[in-house]
């Protein structure tokens, strides 16, 4: 509540002064200002780590995503939901969208090292405060939960 109130004077008091600049609480808002700050040898669409390109199918692999769904209710589900609500961490809906498959690759196995150096990571600790722990998924494991995060956003 306090909060709200300092942003609405300031808000007020931007407004009195003759700025039209408007103030934003965008959640995605440190996310982008962490990739221009990203040091340009570093592809933020891949991250750190041995993912380089991760091949998948337009087709959904249901045995895949069905493993995968059994290792996120063990190890993930817990701190994210499956909507866009965050809960320690973000929510998982779109999550295909918003970052390559390789990303995701890289950050599930090598979480630490990515929220060490990566932008998007460090941004996204910025907004959850809290740092994910390594789960220590191996390769195929973490293709699984990656195959169900597809599955839930939608690819059949």
């Amino acid at each position: 509540m306090k909060k709200l109130f300092i942003i609405g004077v300031f808000a007020l008091f931007v407004y009195a002064c003759g700025n039209e600049k408007k103030e934003t609480t965008d959640d995605a808002a440190p996310v982008e200002d962490a990739q221009k700050k990203a040091d340009p040898s570093y592809d933020t669409n891949r991250g750190e780590g041995k993912f380089k390109d991760v091949k998948l199918a337009d087709k959904l692999d249901n045995a895949m995503a069905l493993r995968g769904e059994k290792i996120a209710d063990l190890k993930c589900l817990s701190c994210h939901k499956l909507t866009d609500e965050k809960l320690v961490g973000p929510g998982w809906k779109g999550a295909t969208t918003r970052h390559k498959p390789e990303w995701i690759m890289n950050f599930v196995t090598n979480t630490d090292v990515m929220i060490d150096k990566d932008p998007k990571a460090q941004a996204m600790l910025e907004i959850c405060m809290v740092r994910m722990p390594n789960q220590n998924l191996d390769d195929a494991a973490a293709r699984d939960v990656l195959e169900f995060l597809r599955k839930n956003d939608g690819v059949k």
